[in-house]
Formats: structure tokens, sequence, C-alpha cells
């Protein structure tokens, strides 16, 4: 004869596997999603998730900001101050300046703003040697950061993913094949270190969901950044190497290189 409590124990593991069979929500499951896991509370802003930002200083000024040159394949549309330094206002190219007697800045029908380049009058230099220093700071601060969110996340290949505030780190390069949807709340914070180069591919967009902002958004990429054809990307974005924006791309956010920008009827604002 079976005990009471005996039944108890039969009906209690009957139920358990019942659960588990119907996919109780206390078991794990796997996630069908393309979105990678969020992170805790970071100090991104207040009530914001991921990593600090990453200051920029006075390279903040400026929509476009590079070393060795910048360059444009006519007609791009420019919202926001250009800066070169400390290579001369000859390495501006492809924008037909306007530079008043003495003037501390130059102008284009391109540029819905001011170019700055160190032979221009003061305070531009010092303001020049100033930003860049901020820029390659920024730069190191971004690289810098630890512990990590995601290592190694699809192994670079980004495309299709859906990516909470958070750092992320790759040791080579990292691809935009399709659509990438950056997703979270005004004060959420991401920070991408690439230790390879950045590729978009032509017509692919980094698209913004939830409120998350592009100043919030630092790719922090040791080589080369290149955005293909009709390509759009959300950022402001730190290169140790060289900025590409092919024909009829577009950027909202930042541009700022260690080496040269070269656009190709592209449009960049500042955001």
């Amino acid at each position: 004869m079976t005990s009471t409590k005996t039944t108890t124990i039969i009906i209690a593991l009957a139920f358990g596997a019942f659960a588990v069979a119907c996919g109780d929500s206390s078991g794990p499951k796997a996630d069908p999603s393309p979105t990678v896991p969020g992170v805790g509370t970071g100090t991104g802003g207040p009530g914001g998730n991921g990593p600090a930002v990453v200051p920029l200083g006075a390279a903040a000024n400026y929509v476009i900001l590079a070393k060795t040159g910048i360059s444009t394949v006519p007609t791009s549309a420019i919202t926001g101050d250009i800066g070169i330094s400390p290579a001369a206002a000859t390495f501006l190219t492809g924008f037909s300046l306007t530079l008043g007697a003495g003037a501390a800045f130059s102008t284009s029908s391109q540029v819905t703003g001011q170019l700055f380049a160190p032979g221009y009058a003061a305070p531009t230099p010092a303001n020049l040697t100033a930003a860049i220093s901020a820029m390659e700071t920024a730069y190191t601060n971004a690289a810098g950061r630890t512990l990590p969110d995601h290592i190694e996340l699809a192994s670079g290949n980004i495309g299709g993913l859906t990516l909470p505030a958070g750092l992320y780190k790759w040791s080579s390069a990292v691809s935009i094949p399709s659509n990438v949807t950056i997703t979270g709340d005004a004060n959420d914070v991401w920070i991408f270190q690439i230790a390879g180069g950045l590729t978009m591919a032509s017509t692919r967009r980094v698209i913004l969901a939830g409120g998350a902002v592009p100043a919030n958004i630092f790719w922090q990429v040791a080589g080369a950044v290149t955005v293909g054809t009709g390509a759009h990307l959300e950022g402001q974005v730190l290169s140790q190497t060289g900025i590409s924006m092919g024909t009829g791309s577009s950027a909202n956010g930042r541009l700022l290189a260690q080496t040269a920008v070269t656009l190709a009827s592209a449009t960049v604002v500042r955001r």
C-alpha cells in the first residue's frame, strides 16, 4: 500500500516534469531573437546603462577633425565646423574655400559652419592644437576601457544584430553587411573597441531605437573606417587611421581621425 508521503512525492515529480515539458518560465530558454543580452546600470547618464561617456573635450567643437587631410568630392553637405592640424589649409581639398584677409576661418558652400587650419589667424592655431590633443586623449580613453560586456561578438560580423548599451571589444575587424540596430534610451552609452577596421556595406544602416542618441555612441577603431556607398552611420568615430565616406553616404555624429577623412558627396551632421 502506497503511503501518503510517497504519493505526494510522485505527484510533485510529475508536476515538475509537466512544467518543464510545457516551457515553465523558471527554466532556461533559447532566445531566438538576435538581440544581444543587456548590461547593468552604468554611468552614461542619470539612470543610464553602459559605460561612462568618452569625454571629447575640445574635439567636440568639430564635426570633422583630422591631422593629415580632409577631402571632398563635391557636392558634400557638412553641418558643423571642420578642423585640420598640423597639416595646412592646402590639405582641405575639394571645398573651394573662401578666406578673408587675416581671417581665423574659411568658409565653403558645402559646409554649414566654418573650416579651421593652423595657418589661420589666432586663436585658431592654439584651438586646433587643443582639439587634436583632446581627440587623441579621447581615443586612448575609449581604447583603455576594461571589463567589456561583450568580447568578439558574432566574430565581428554584427549585421542584423540589436545591440543594447555596453562595452564591446573585438581583437580584429568588424563588418556591417546588413543593418544593425542600437537600442536604448537617451542616457545609455555604447563603446565599440575595434582593434582592426570597421567596414559598412553599401546602402546599409546603423539604426537607432528606443531613444538612443549618437552623442553616446563611440566607435574606437584602430584600423580604417569605410562607410560604403549610400550607407548611414550613427555615433562618434574615433579612428587611429583614416575615415572614408562613400558616394551618397551619411553620418550623424562626428568623424575624428588621426590621419585623414575622405568624403564623396557625403552628408555629415554633428550630433
